[in-house]
């Protein structure tokens, strides 16, 4: 027998996602008009501040309180669970940090889909 394999996280993630491809799958074929304006919601300060808390994609100054924003569809292959998370994370978590962005009026409907989209594909 061999010696044990070590993995590391991003051996793990890289084992994780693949096989997936992105395109196929995101977000019900959401549009890249849709994306951009998911992205630029996730990267504002006065909206989503994704990155206040989270890294994700090529965004700039990323907090580390929240998971990183990668892989996201293998972690939410069910893009509603994902949108779930999104609106109102004490369903899931009741003791959660992150705020119910959809329950407090934070961010409309359309600007969760949106983010959703994004999120998808990172």
């Amino acid at each position: 027998m061999g010696k044990p394999v070590k993995y590391t996280a991003l051996a793990a993630l890289t084992i994780l996602t693949a096989g997936f491809s992105m395109a196929p799958q995101m977000a019900s074929a959401a549009t890249a008009e849709t994306v951009k304006a998911g992205n630029e919601i996730a990267f504002d300060r006065k909206k989503g501040n994704c990155l206040a808390c989270h890294q994700a994609g090529d965004g700039v100054s990323p907090g580390d309180i929240g998971p990183p924003l990668v892989a996201m569809q293998a972690r939410f292959p069910d893009p509603a669970k994902l949108r779930e998370q999104i609106a109102d994370p004490r369903v899931a978590n009741p003791d959660t940090r992150m705020p119910p962005f959809g329950a407090y009026g934070i961010l409309s409907d359309s600007e969760i889909d949106a983010v959703v989209a994004y999120l998808l594909t990172l």
